[in-house]
């Protein structure tokens, strides 16, 4: 395969290949872990896991998956179900744009597939949230369909095994790789053939200290002849994060606290939050600007009052510290908003609620 040394890699010849499907798929027979999506091949839990595993860890989503299913143990169970209750089950997972596609997409199949979930790949690609590899993921995993997947561990392995020294994540990149993901496919198995390159890149073949030694085509791999294992891919830029300080009030009613509806276009779009607000510096958090923004957005006149908790945490490019405050001195009537709803929760009802993450943290800390 000295084709491969090349600066622009060509695809594997069939020798290559032959030896490549046999081991691959010989190694996956004795080491795929016990999924709980691999149960069967129902596209339906296929499609949910794979949702969920974007840019989520396994460990993290077995859990999450397990929840959902037993909730929403088909996909017509998905589509009737509330966005509220989709959304309360997703909470913690991030990315919540991805929950509330699925049941947009839950919706489409139950309205226009008689609830049976498609089998065309065009028809799983035109679906809400899902892109060129989830659907082959879908086409080949649950209906064993001759389609190429192309996913970070699997970006990484084949870059790997072609010794691609250029960003495999821009155009030129991935015209490559999705050709050679395809070119790889074998003749029977490409359910088992797929998982097992995704179980490969996520196991073996990882980021960092690759264990190369006990890869099933180390001897295949171009990067390991070349000794360029932990310099391929090129690593990605650094996030250039940005510090950003809010404020979270905490405005209580007797036994019952204010909750408001994040809109359409926010940050948290469609889950609850107490009253958040941004502000430039700590001397704007102590002034009365933030009392103004209040009433302006609730209706309700109070004084910020004394520090509950200060949270850290990240968004997207964001570093946040969230100072959380009680309102005092609470007066005026609550004005009614359509595009983000305010309620009066009790606080030992706030389970019920769809929470983003830093409000279900400052909810366990009024329960206590």
């Amino acid at each position: 395969m000295d084709a491969l040394a090349s600066s622009r890699p060509t695809m594997p010849n069939a020798a290559w290949l032959r030896k490549f499907q046999r081991q691959i798929l010989a190694w996956y027979g004795g080491a795929a872990r016990d999924l709980p999506w691999r149960a069967n091949r129902d596209p339906y839990r296929v499609w949910i896991s794979e949702i969920m595993l974007q840019q989520t860890q396994v460990a993290t989503v077995r859990a999450y998956f397990q929840r959902f299913i037993a909730a929403f143990p088909t996909v017509t169970d998905l589509a009737a179900a509330d966005e509220a209750d989709v959304l309360r089950l997703w909470e913690g997972l991030g990315y919540y744009r991805r929950a509330r596609q699925l049941h947009a997409a839950a919706q489409v199949i139950a309205d226009e597939h008689q609830g049976k979930f498609p089998r065309e790949f065009d028809a799983i690609l035109a679906l809400p949230g899902i892109g060129r590899y989830t659907a082959g993921a879908i086409c080949s995993i649950a209906y064993n369909q001759s389609a190429p997947i192309l996913e970070a561990n699997t970006i990484r392995l084949h870059a790997r095994l072609l010794a691609y020294r250029e960003d495999p994540t821009k155009t030129a990149g991935q015209r490559l790789l999705w050709q050679f993901a395809e070119h790889i496919l074998p003749p029977h198995d490409v359910s088992s053939f797929n998982q097992a390159l995704m179980e490969l890149g996520s196991e073996i073949c990882t980021p960092r200290n690759p264990q190369c030694e006990a890869c099933p085509v180390a001897m295949l791999c171009q990067a390991k002849r070349e000794n360029a294992v932990t310099e391929i891919p090129v690593p990605k830029k650094k996030m250039q994060y940005e510090d950003r300080t809010e404020v979270a009030i905490v405005v209580r009613r007797k036994k019952e606290v204010l909750l408001r509806q994040c809109g359409p276009d926010e940050r948290w779009a469609g889950l609850w939050d107490f009253p958040r607000f941004h502000v430039a510096s700590e001397a704007e958090l102590l002034s009365g600007q933030l009392a103004t923004q209040l009433e302006e957005r609730t209706g309700l006149s109070a004084a910020i009052g004394s520090r509950l908790t200060t949270i850290k945490h990240g968004v997207t490019k964001y570093r946040i510290t969230l100072h959380c405050h009680e309102a005092e001195g609470l007066s005026g009537r609550l004005r009614k908003d359509a595009t983000a709803p305010l309620v009066w929760a009790a606080v030992d009802k706030l389970a019920d609620f769809a929470l983003s993450t830093t409000g279900r943290k400052i909810a366990r800390l009024l329960a206590k």
